[in-house]
């Protein structure tokens, strides 16, 4: 989590663990700065009794678990719950506050729908792919809210492509693209797709794919030239990297050669 600048001295034996990002807690500082970074997906995670006690118990932070605990049993919101552990930490100015606040606020005024695909963007970014993908999915398979546009829903099924693509799932991947593609008709969208259909099936049957379908045999081939462009800078910077190598390799033999 990097370097921390300890404002209380008071460190856990025992760690919160956060399952979903697999994290272990020791300080109200470290608590404090997963909060910050992870606004999207605060949720029962953090929001509950044996956080309560963890804090109690561990970090002798009494007064704020007391505190904690009455928001629970009046059902208060979330955020206030939030700014609750902020302010009690000491941590923070009142500036930060405020801005910890009004991106609260911010969360708050939005759509269900934009809430969870933040979140979801959240864990991908993260690299958690398979909690990532269960949010995306629980969005496309409820029903739409015709509030937001449809291509907020193609952006997600793009979204499930780049997941499925990440944990090499090309076939899964490839049939998100195929989805986002259809709904947004972006070319980045039918590039990822056919870029995934060339790794998930034999050669045969995607150029049987291609065959007859001009747009397709095109962007087949910038994906081509594009791949083969990787490859030269790839190969170009491992040549570097060994004659580099050999270089450093050379001087050590002639400084110990023996010169008559």
């Amino acid at each position: 989590m990097g370097s921390l600048i300890l404002c209380h001295k008071k460190r856990a034996k025992r760690p919160y663990e956060i399952s979903r990002v697999h994290m272990r807690i020791y300080t109200i500082e470290e608590l404090c700065y997963y909060i910050c970074n992870n606004l999207y997906l605060i949720d029962y995670t953090i929001m509950n009794r044996r956080l309560c006690d963890w804090l109690d118990d561990e970090l002798e932070l009494k007064s704020m678990a007391e505190l904690l605990r009455k928001e629970l049993d009046q059902n208060a919101p979330l955020e206030e719950f939030v700014l609750t552990i902020l302010k009690g930490s000491i941590i923070y100015g009142q500036a930060e506050i405020n801005k910890i606040q009004n991106l609260l606020e911010h969360l708050k005024n939005q759509k269900e729908v934009e809430r969870a695909k933040y979140k979801a963007d959240t864990l991908l970014k993260a690299g958690e792919y398979a909690s990532a993908i269960l949010v995306y999915q629980s969005v496309v398979n409820k029903e739409w809210d015709d509030s937001v546009d449809r291509t907020f829903y193609g952006n997600i099924y793009g979204c499930l492509g780049t997941a499925y693509g990440l944990l090499f799932l090309y076939e899964e991947a490839a049939s998100m693209y195929r989805e986002a593609y259809q709904i947004c008709e972006e070319p980045g969208m039918l590039k990822s797709y056919l870029y995934c259909c060339m790794r998930a099936l034999p050669e045969t049957e995607y150029v049987k794919m291609l065959s007859g379908n001009p747009v397709f045999l095109s962007m087949s081939s910038l994906i081509k030239e594009e791949m083969e462009q990787v490859k030269k800078e790839v190969d170009l910077d491992m040549g570097r990297e060994r004659l580099s190598a050999w270089k450093k390799e050379y001087r050590k033999i002639d400084k110990g050669r023996v010169l008559y």
